[in-house]
This record gives structure tokens, sequence and C-alpha cells, in this order.
């Protein structure tokens, strides 16, 4: 039960918000136990930020997960978030922020697991 949420200043279209979908749903499963199947996405494209005092591409993700995650998979999904960021949006490294959020409860469907 993954959702993740990316908010940047670049635009994101619908063949752009395609292959974020795809390359996301891909990397979720750097962590163990997540699949594409239980992942959600926001895109807020085009939104009004600033990073640094600057103005310039810059994206914040949030990865909100039902459970946790060990250390060591956050970091490789960190790293395969912000290549695809970087080259699907052009936005420097240095630009993106990525913030986990893990929750014991979650509800679906009209329960909770």
């Amino acid at each position: 039960m993954p959702f993740i949420k990316t908010a940047t200043t670049e635009k994101i279209d619908e063949k752009m918000q395609r292959e974020l979908t795809r390359e996301l749903g891909q990397a979720i499963t750097l962590i163990p136990g997540k699949s594409e199947h239980w992942l959600m996405l926001k895109f807020e494209g085009g939104a009004d930020m600033a990073f640094r005092g600057s103005t310039l591409p810059c994206a914040m993700v949030e990865a909100d997960l039902y459970g946790s995650a060990d250390a060591a998979a956050l970091d490789a999904l960190t790293a395969r978030v912000t290549e695809i960021l970087s080259s699907r949006l052009r936005i420097d490294p240095e630009r993106i922020y990525v913030r986990y959020l893990s929750t014991p409860d979650w509800g679906y469907a009209g329960s909770n697991f």
C-alpha cells in the first residue's frame, strides 16, 4: 500500500504522467513486499515552489508506506526516484527531496489492514 506524491515546478502532461507511472511502478519493487499492484500515485506538476531561495526546477516526493522498510531499500528507492525525475523532467538531483512516512494503519475497501 504505497502512495507516492510528486510535486514539482515542471509541467507533467499526460504522456509524461504515463511514463512516470510506469517507471515509479517498477521502482516501488525496490522495497521488499511492495508492488505496482498496490501503488497509488499523485502528480502535482507546475507547482509554485522555491528551494534554496530559487524557483529553478525542483521536486518534493513523499512516499507513504504501510509498515516500514529498511534503510538500504529506502536508499535504493531514493536513488531510483531521483534518477527518474532527473532524466524525465530534467531536474538537478540536488534539487529533489524524497520524504518517507510509514504507518501501521492503512484502510482499503472499507476496512483496515
